[in-house]
């Protein structure tokens, strides 16, 4: 019996050694691919994104132009934003900003996903937008769920 209870006592701690380590790994790989994205310059991002889209929407050579020049804007403008907050994180330390700036930051993002979704409208034909909107939704409830996790942690 005593044999038994130590043999599972070893099983039940190897398998805890290796869940910490798989764990591990992906933290690692999940920070790799994030440093890989920080070093990438606009128009990497905006290339590939404007490649998955072309898979994924069966654009046009008329649409991927259009849909690259759009995403380089976006591509440029996340990565100043991104600038702008290391070094806003950097001079404040980890001072949380006010709820007035908070608020000022929402309203702009949501600008600019509505301007991006009006310009996006007027590339794509009413197919493509419907398969668009999915996509988008798909990703933004993905990002919930991760923050959910993030704020679990």
């Amino acid at each position: 019996m005593k044999k038994l209870i130590l043999i599972a006592l070893a099983f039940v701690s190897v398998q805890a050694f290796a869940q910490n380590k798989e764990k591990k790994e992906l933290k690692e790989a999940k920070k790799a691919k994030i440093d890989m994205r920080h070093d990438m310059s606009a128009e990497d991002m905006a290339t590939i994104s404007t490649k998955k889209m072309t898979l994924a929407l069966d654009l046009s050579d008329q649409q991927q132009v259009q849909v690259k020049k759009l995403m380089l804007e976006q591509a440029e403008t996340l990565k100043a934003k991104r600038d702008k907050r290391e070094k806003m994180g950097k001079e404040k330390g980890d001072k949380k900003i006010a709820k007035e700036q908070r608020v000022k930051i929402l309203n702009e993002k949501l600008d600019h996903q509505i301007e991006m979704k009006k310009k996006m409208k007027s590339i794509l034909t009413s197919e493509q937008y419907e398969k668009w909107e999915k996509m988008q939704s798909r990703r933004h409830h993905k990002m919930k769920g991760k923050a959910k996790k993030k704020s679990k942690h």
